[in-house]
C-alpha cells in the first residue's frame, strides 16, 4: 500500500511510517499537515486521481530541518589566470509519514 504525493513540486512515493527528505517549506518543525495525493495503490487495485484523489488522505510531520550534501563548484580558464569556486548547501526538510488512508 503506497501513495504518490506532490510536495514543494514534486513527486514522492511513500508508504505509512516513511522518513523522506524534500526541499524546505515555510511549516514549523513539529506540525503536521495533509498533502496532495496523486496516486493510491493497495494490491492490484490503482486509483490515479485527475488531479488529485479525492476521499484520500496523507498526514505528514515535519520532524527537523537539515541542510544537504555541500555541492562545489569550479571555474577555469587555461592562461588567463581565471578560476573561480563556490560551494553551495541546499535546506531541506525531514519529513514522516503518520497516517495513510484512502
Amino acid at each position: 500500500m503506497y501513495a504518490v504525493i506532490s510536495l514543494s513540486n514534486q513527486q514522492f512515493k511513500v508508504q505509512k511510517d516513511q522518513v523522506f527528505l524534500a526541499q524546505k517549506s515555510d511549516k514549523p518543525v513539529g506540525t503536521e499537515f495533509d498533502a496532495q495525493i496523486l496516486l493510491t495503490a493497495q494490491e492490484n487495485k490503482i486509483n490515479i486521481g485527475s488531479p488529485t484523489v479525492s476521499g484520500a488522505k496523507v498526514t505528514l510531520k515535519v520532524l527537523e530541518n537539515v541542510r544537504g550534501e555541500k555541492i562545489d563548484g569550479f571555474k577555469y580558464k587555461r592562461r588567463k589566470n581565471y578560476h573561480r569556486q563556490w560551494g553551495h548547501r541546499q535546506d531541506l526538510q525531514k519529513f514522516q509519514v503518520t497516517n495513510l488512508s484512502f
